[in-house]
């Protein structure tokens, strides 16, 4: 995980022609402090490796008489060879990059620049659509291909499967290039001008030395004004910079820019074929699928099972080969899971087990909020059982991550500029179980000769220094896991069930993604997320709603039904039958969060306590 952001001032920014997507910012503003330092120490977080910066001025060239207009000179910082009280005008790029390196064979600093005095920052990966060799590191070449492309910018970052956010100056055109992957699965933050800060600023993560200007009477009264930051929707932007016609003002006009490849379009739409079933649909779907154990019963679902495992297992692969992962002088675990013990997290330690090499030991980071009462902590501890079952040549280390949120001032001062702009209780809980998770730092059982016992294992301290972090993120927004869709079926059916998902899946970006990206990769960590690969996404669209759920069956049968048959097929028929728990729930961090903010849980419902924003202290 990367951090990249920029800050661009003594330009006015032309926004007109983002109408269409943005909501028009009206006053009360929200006032931060942000300097270019507060940026770079939290960039810092991300990309513990190395951190950079690059600076250039733009400078209008006053006409001469053979010119008809003013041009623009690109300079860079400390090789100005004029006075800054000869010109009234000088606008400035200041790029910063933290690299938290896992490609190459070589480390990098970034931001990257080339011969030709283009600029890059990435956060970010190819897993395909660029060719790369295993020795590659994908921001290098990245950076190549940009430059071939010229003005083929977006043709470019189109091609890209894998998870992206990126800034890239091109000096041939003097334009700004920006975005993020169509799901948004890398953070990036924009401050559009305002009259309080014209600035225009980028960043992977708010900066943790903001404060916040107004009194707390306005948000109680939800008078909380245009915020400050925003999550950056997801597309491709770019800012063309030039001289006003009188020479007096550097502009930049703001454009965003279709995909061009013709799968994002598909997949950004999100339009399943076969929504509703016919009655001898169901009769032939995998309704039968779900026998119980020993019953031969053959599903015509299986093979679609199958199919969805093969992508899932490929997805996984992609995302762990070590011969692309940059291990540096560090022996190190290379990989961990994010592990309630739960479906998803089951599954992809599942993979992870047949994708790499068994001589590396594999942690399951497991964070709770009640010791060994959660309800994750149980299921994990029975799931990683079933684990050594199916893969028992694998070490498997169970990390036992205990908090006590009372005691967590400091970590959810932390928390709360991490998941900025999202501001709820929920928002909350979910974001310091991610990031408390992430940082690794807990208890394992050393097995004693005696596995048997449990008791005779011998607790001990232990942090996980793997670098990336698998997470099931995706797999309840395309497989129909939470208690909101199966109130959707049941007031509007299949084709309102339908519209639901559609819904999670366009707006997860904003809901989601960011501020999961930023909890995690504030350790030190990378956050991948398999089940939100474009191969898997594009393949359970394909497959019929009534093949991949069925909510006529009870909650742990019918929800998530296609993801129980993989985890059938890969020898987990134990957590193939438990319900969904989402991780604010399982840790118990959700009725910690409750009792202490409201009282008691009983009251924080009453409050609609998940949705309620938090008022951030002072920092």
């Amino acid at each position: 995980m990367c951090g990249i952001a920029i800050v661009v001032c003594g330009v006015r920014i032309e926004l007109s022609t983002l109408a269409s997507f943005l909501s028009a910012p009206e006053p009360p503003f929200e006032r931060l402090q942000v300097s270019v330092e507060d940026v770079k120490v939290v960039l810092s977080q991300r990309g513990p490796d190395s951190v950079g910066e690059k600076t250039i001025h733009l400078r209008p060239d006053v006409p001469n008489c053979a010119q008809e207009s003013a041009t623009l000179s690109v300079v860079e910082a400390g090789e100005e060879t004029y006075k800054l009280e000869e010109t009234t005008l000088l606008g400035e790029l200041h790029f910063i990059g933290s690299t938290l390196q896992l490609r190459g064979t070589s480390p990098i600093r970034q931001p990257l620049v080339d011969s030709s005095g283009n600029i890059l920052a990435y956060n970010g990966e190819v897993f395909g659509g660029i060719e790369l060799n295993s020795y590659d590191n994908d921001t290098e070449v990245l950076l190549k291909s940009l430059e071939k492309a010229k003005s083929l910018v977006p043709d470019v970052l189109s091609m890209i499967k894998g998870p992206w956010a990126i800034i890239y100056w091109q000096e041939s055109s003097r334009t700004l290039w920006f975005g993020k992957d169509a799901f948004g699965r890398r953070s990036l933050l924009v401050h559009w001008p305002t009259v309080e800060d014209p600035r225009f600023l980028l960043s992977s993560v708010s900066p943790a030395a903001s404060v916040a200007h107004g009194s707390v009477s306005d948000a109680e009264n939800g008078n909380r004004g245009h915020r400050f930051w925003e999550e950056l929707p997801c597309g491709v932007y770019s800012i063309s910079f030039g001289v006003s016609e009188s020479g007096l003002c550097i502009h930049g006009e703001v454009t965003k820019h279709e995909w061009r490849n013709p799968i994002w379009k598909e997949l950004i739409e999100w339009e399943r074929k076969s929504v509703a079933p016919r009655p001898e649909d169901l009769s032939t779907s995998s309704l039968s699928g779900f026998q119980e154990e020993g019953d031969n019963a053959v599903s015509t679902s299986s093979g679609l099972a199958q199919t969805v495992l093969v992508v899932l297992k490929e997805s996984v692969r992609r995302r762990t080969s070590l011969h692309n992962i940059f291990q540096g002088e560090k022996e190190v675990v290379p990989v961990a899971v994010l592990f309630s013990g739960g479906l998803d997290s089951m599954i992809l330690a599942a993979l992870l087990d047949q994708c790499l090499d068994p001589i590396y030991e594999v942690d399951l980071l497991n964070v709770s909020f009640d010791g060994p009462n959660a309800p994750d902590r149980i299921s994990a501890k029975a799931g990683i059982k079933e684990l050594k079952t199916i893969a028992p040549l694998r070490s498997w280390k169970l990390v036992e991550i205990n908090a006590d949120l009372s005691k967590l001032t400091f970590e959810t001062k932390r928390v709360m500029s991490l998941i900025n702009p999202a501001d709820t209780y929920m928002d909350l809980n979910i974001g310091t179980a991610l990031w408390l998770a992430a940082r690794g730092d807990g208890w394992i059982h050393e097995e004693s000769d005696n596995q048997a016992v449990e008791e005779d294992n011998r607790r001990v301290k232990y942090k996980s220094d793997a670098r990336i972090l698998l997470v099931g993120a995706g797999a309840d927004e395309q497989c129909a896991g939470y208690g909101r869709h199966r109130t959707k079926y049941r007031n509007g059916s299949w084709v309102a069930l339908d519209q639901e998902m559609k819904l999670d899946m366009q707006r997860i970006w904003k809901r989601n993604l960011g501020r999961d990206d930023r909890c995690i990769a504030d350790n030190g960590k990378e956050g991948r997320f398999p089940f939100l690969d474009e191969d898997v996404i594009k393949t359970l669209l394909d497959i019929p709603l009534w093949e991949i759920v069925d909510l006529e069956q009870p909650s742990g049968k019918g929800d998530k039904k296609i993801l129980r048959q993989v985890a059938k097929l890969l020898g987990l028929h134990e957590v193939a039958k438990m319900p969904k728990r989402a991780i604010q729930f399982g840790s118990r961090i959700a009725r910690e969060s409750n009792r202490k903010n409201f009282g008691s849980n009983r009251a924080a419902n009453q409050a609609s306590a998940g949705s309620v924003r938090f008022h951030a202290p002072s920092h």
